[in-house]
């Protein structure tokens, strides 16, 4: 398998340190605020890499961490009155939730900063030892950047290319501009832990180090993240682990891959911009098939633009994968080459991720099922095929069920009966897209489920008013 290694700057060989065996870190949320499609997006291409190097038979040990406490914690519990332990709990169960409807498989390991502390006092502890770190009168400690000579080899820029429009204040202790903390101490109103420098708490980037070297060794195969963690996180990241192994660059990650960002209708996604899409209101419109085929249909280090367009057309193509998994009635001798769909789905794979091709392969191998199916042919063994690769992909193909999205609806957007129901809201579109569902139903003449919709619709309190001019809908009130 060949990936792209963001350290080097090459796609290259992936050997994995021990045969047969990989470890794989990712970097997880800091659970501020409810998980959106980017976080989605981002832990789905690592779920796919892990559910490919297995399905290829290798014992993979996933881990991906919880950042449970951080500036940006605090910041926002003491904006909504909340411990901060406690808003971090909060989020990261519901991003749980979110990941199982997802289909995500679940990684080996999920450690969390808080549980972590006394193995993170350790590794700092190295550091200084071996001086590439330093301890401030404050009980601050930071790491001395200036002692690592190959400081800024993953993001490709040197010393004197970050220090650019850094702020330098002296009185925060640091010998220079770039020194950056590992241990912060306490501030008033803080969650504080015990330490050799006093009462306080890790800082942002000692943490990954600490948990990747605890559960995946020393060195180990590959360490994933967004693009935007490049610099500093995982700037810092390699620093520390180096540090603590007293400068040796043989240790940490082999290889470092880092996928694109989403962006809503062509801008990044932001609050200030109000165009963020949370994981919930995402799930509330679409099904986890179609969220997973709009990540994969691009490649995991290209930007990927959710827009209505391209959910739409997700949405489609899970129905023309769902469609040729339909049961048919031929005899015959199939004319499908499935050793041949297997090795251009593997070949794809093998290409650094490429989901892309991959998907494409399994479009064509749709294809070939419908016309072997018309022309009276078998197509077992060619759809069980289809549906151990798109598996692969953690597709899951089941026929949709209208009322599968109306749970998750009535327990967000259409809760209280609907009673906002304003144009533009996610409630809004949800009832419209079940409506054409309806319409859709009532065309193939599947009666059945276009009366399910109507009465599960109706449940909530929205009332459907057929016409010649197409159906209207209102929101019973009382």
């Amino acid at each position: 398998m060949r990936l792209m290694n963001t350290l080097t700057g090459q796609v290259q060989e992936f050997v994995p340190e021990t045969p047969g065996r990989v470890g794989l870190y990712v970097c997880g949320v800091t659970p501020y605020a409810a998980a959106h499609v980017g976080h989605a997006m981002s832990l789905m291409v690592y779920d796919v890499l892990a559910r490919y190097l297995r399905w290829r038979g290798n014992q993979v040990t996933f881990v991906s961490n919880y950042t449970d406490v951080d500036d940006k914690l605090i910041e926002r519990g003491a904006e909504q009155g909340i411990d901060p332990l406690d808003l971090a709990n909060a989020n990261i169960e519901a991003w749980e939730r979110e990941q199982a409807l997802l289909g995500m498989i679940r990684p080996d390991v999920r450690p969390r900063v808080t549980q972590e502390i006394p193995n993170i006092i350790a590794m700092i502890e190295e550091i200084i030892a071996h001086g590439f770190a330093y301890a401030t009168p404050a009980g601050d400690v930071y790491y001395r950047v200036r002692a690592k000579d190959d400081y800024g080899k993953l993001s490709h820029r040197n010393i004197d290319q970050l220090r650019q429009g850094t702020r330098f204040d002296p009185s925060e202790g640091k010998e220079f501009a770039l020194d950056f903390a590992l241990w912060k101490a306490a501030k008033p109103g803080e969650p504080k832990w015990d330490s050799p420098w006093g009462p306080g708490r890790p800082g942002w980037h000692i943490e990954c180090s600490a948990m990747a070297r605890r559960y995946l060794g020393e060195r180990f195969d590959i360490h994933g993240g967004g693009l935007d963690l490049i610099f500093p996180h995982h700037e810092n990241e390699i620093a520390q682990a180096e540090a603590a192994a007293g400068g040796r660059a043989d240790v940490f990650a082999s290889i470092w891959m880092h996928n694109g960002m989403v962006q809503r209708d062509g801008e990044k996604m932001s609050k200030s911009l109000g165009n963020v899409v949370n994981v919930e209101d995402a799930l509330a419109r679409w099904s986890p098939d179609a969220i997973r085929l709009f990540v994969l249909s691009s490649h995991y280090r290209s930007p990927n633009n959710l827009t209505d367009e391209a959910m739409a057309a997700a949405v489609a193509g899970v129905e023309r994968l769902t469609g040729a998994l339909r049961p048919g009635t031929g005899a015959a001798s199939s004319s499908i080459d499935t050793e041949a769909a297997r090795t251009r789905f593997i070949e794809a794979m093998e290409d650094d991720l490429g989901t892309a091709q991959a998907l494409a392969g399994l479009f064509d191998l749709a294809r070939a099922i419908n016309r072997a199916r018309d022309a009276g042919e078998s197509t077992e063994a060619a759809q069980a095929t289809l549906r151990d690769l798109a598996g692969v992909l953690g597709l899951t193909l089941e026929e949709p069920d209208a009322t599968a999205n109306l749970d998750a609806v009535a327990l967000s957007k259409l809760a209280a009966r609907l009673e906002v129901v304003c144009g533009g809201t996610d409630a809004d579109s949800t009832v419209q897209a079940l409506i054409d569902r309806r319409k859709a139903a009532r065309a193939e003449r599947d009666f059945a489920l276009s009366d399910r919709i109507r009465d599960e619709l109706g449940a909530l309190g929205v009332v459907l008013e057929d016409s010649p001019e197409g159906t209207r809908w209102s929101v019973k009130r009382g």
